[in-house]
């Protein structure tokens, strides 16, 4: 196990740059999940800590060691790419223990190894078989244990569950993380799937365009995004963002937005001046309906016609219109399924409001 440091990396392609000055120190045994859309560098970064791709400037440390000129066999870490990337005319065990039998290890030593790994990826049953007569989870196993058996300072792994269905990605997810709990192994994740990072991650990574947007834990980047990018790409449904000014009304801080919404601020955001302009942003779990509604600050409350109500099994979402001009999604407990164009009462948690800057879309503070 060891810590991964990326030292003001930058990388080009030509005259085109793809990755600009990320600087991430990944502890000891932390999960570190980089998200973000297509294009956004992400994969790019990790085929960097493997070496499989040059650094342009900066330093990749691994452990205690520069490993910018290290090739890729020598850095000890295992990738598990998209692709599975195994050998089609070798067995599962021939393909769990080939890096070791590279490596010049004993046959006993390999066997013991490739059973252990089995033994935890419940693969015991399919050694013998080749990867043509697998399912997608079980050679994304085997390239999983392909991984483990190198017993390397860092596992890396490349949108491994994007070809699987959705209930083996939710199956895979929970392996993943149960692997990393029992090894502790120091690994970089990368994926486009929010629900992945969210749910795996012990910090998240988010990137657009090449540059680091945000690092934190998933809590802190779901309740307190860096800028609206985060607060859109973090959250399913995405956070409703509301154009408005800070406005002062009967001595409370409010955000006015529309003609006639008043959203209250609390004493935190006594530094905004009145006539501010921001933008005001409140995620869809903050909006409640039946009994929660009551739990609120009257001022909290009101009502909004519903545009379109769906179920999805413990809780549902709702497309509404609140003050008759503003669309908001909210997602509220149960199977709360009103009519369309029907008038309901609904509540805001307005402490986890957030509010941006509308020219540079940053949080404000």
């Amino acid at each position: 196990m060891a810590k991964v440091e990326l030292i003001d990396i930058c990388k080009s392609f030509g005259d085109v740059k793809v990755v600009h000055h990320v600087d991430l120190t990944i502890e000891d045994a932390e999960f570190i999940v980089l998200v973000g859309p297509s294009g956004c560098g992400k994969s790019t970064v990790l085929r960097m800590v493997a070496g499989l791709e040059g650094v342009t400037s900066g330093e990749i440390r691994i452990g205690d060691h520069s490993v910018n000129d290290v090739s890729p066999k020598d850095r000890n870490v295992a990738m598990v790419f998209q692709n599975y990337a195994l050998y089609p005319h070798m067995s599962v065990r021939e393909n769990m223990g080939f890096s070791l039998k590279m490596a010049k290890r004993t046959q006993a030593e390999i066997a013991e190894e490739v059973a252990k790994a089995a033994a935890i990826l419940e693969l015991e049953k399919l050694l013998d078989r080749k990867p043509s007569e697998l399912s997608g989870g079980q050679r994304q196993r085997v390239a999983m244990g392909r991984a483990i058996v190198r017993q390397p300072d860092v596992f890396l792994f490349d949108e491994p569950l994007s070809n699987l269905d959705a209930q083996l990605r939710t199956q895979m997810r929970m392996e993943l993380r149960k692997m990393h709990l029992k090894f502790q192994t120091t690994t970089i994740y990368v994926t486009h799937d929010q629900i992945e990072a969210m749910t795996l991650a012990d910090r998240i990574v988010i990137l657009k365009d090449g540059y680091i947007q945000q690092v934190g834990t998933p809590v802190e980047v779901y309740e307190k995004p860096a800028n609206v990018f985060v607060a859109k790409f973090i959250g399913n449904p995405s956070m409703n963002i509301l154009q408005g000014m800070v406005a002062i009304v009967d001595g409370e801080r409010c955000v006015r937005a529309g003609k006639k919404s008043l959203f209250p601020l609390g004493e935190n955001w006594g530094h905004l001046a009145d006539g501010q302009p921001v933008l005001a942003g409140l995620r869809p779990d903050a909006i409640k309906m039946g009994d929660r509604v009551e739990a609120l600050p009257t001022k909290w409350q009101c009502s909004a016609e519903v545009v379109l109500s769906e179920t999805l099994g413990g809780h549902s979402l709702l497309e509404l219109v609140v003050d008759g001009e503003h669309a908001m999604l909210a997602e509220v407990e149960g199977r709360v399924l009103p009519s369309c164009g029907e008038t309901v009462p609904i509540g805001f948690e307005f402490d986890r409001m957030v509010l941006f800057d509308p020219e540079t879309g940053t949080a404000l503070s």
